[in-house]
């Protein structure tokens, strides 16, 4: 069984105070910090930069999750991850030569991911699956760009899919991730989840984080 991570997305930390709510989250027994990168044209949002990842890592000791949700994160790679990126995603819907991209990550010594919304099919990341370009795949579970979405049932067959093909991957899931929804994601074979206003929303985050652990490592158990 793959490791059970959480990741709480500080796109739900106060913004006035992001040093603490990242290290709220690392408090809290957060395995990761997610950062979501915005650039207002992939998605209708402007959110972080690499001045976030820099406060962020400064204020924890936990890896930093870097999501690029940008029409061209080649143009960003170095700066993210000379930031402080541990993991960097990027978009398969991107406008970028993604093998080219994905080796470039991997080449600073981060770690490699690819992004599949959820109108686009899965087969789309195959090449980087068979390839091995990458060691992380991101599923959203709601549309990119905006926090606080309901999570969207139908990319659990992607899931199912991207583990039957790559045992050996990690698939992390975003968008909508409660303590409903994170048995179910677990069940299909995720091991990496992704919450933001569910966790932040807590008075207990250290409780709700032990909680998701519990419940996802229970379904994933029962699905094997």
């Amino acid at each position: 069984m793959p490791d059970i991570q959480i990741m709480p997305s500080i796109l739900a930390a106060d913004f006035g105070h992001l040093a603490a709510g990242c290290k709220r989250a690392e408090d809290a027994g957060a395995d990761q910090v997610h950062v979501d990168v915005m650039d207002g044209v992939f998605v209708p949002n402007i959110s972080f930069g690499p001045e976030a990842v820099k406060v962020s890592s400064a204020a924890v000791s936990i890896p930093q999750n870097v999501h690029l949700m940008v029409i061209e994160p080649q143009h960003y790679i170095k700066t993210f991850a000379d930031a402080g990126a541990d993991t960097i995603q990027i978009h398969i819907e991107s406008r970028c030569d993604v093998e080219a991209v994905l080796a470039e990550i991997r080449s600073l010594g981060k770690r490699p991911a690819i992004t599949v919304n959820p109108e686009t099919p899965v087969e789309s990341i195959f090449q980087c699956l068979e390839n091995r370009w990458v060691d992380e795949v991101l599923i959203m579970s709601v549309h990119p760009g905006f926090g606080g979405q309901k999570y969207i049932a139908a990319v659990e067959e992607k899931v199912a899919t991207v583990r039957r093909m790559a045992d050996w991957v990690d698939i992390a899931i975003d968008g909508g991730i409660d303590d409903q929804t994170v048995t179910r994601a677990a069940a299909v074979g995720c091991n990496l989840f992704v919450a933001g206003s569910y966790l932040y929303k807590q008075d207990d985050m250290a409780a709700a984080v032990a909680d998701f652990r519990k419940q996802a490592a229970a379904a994933y158990c029962s699905a094997l």
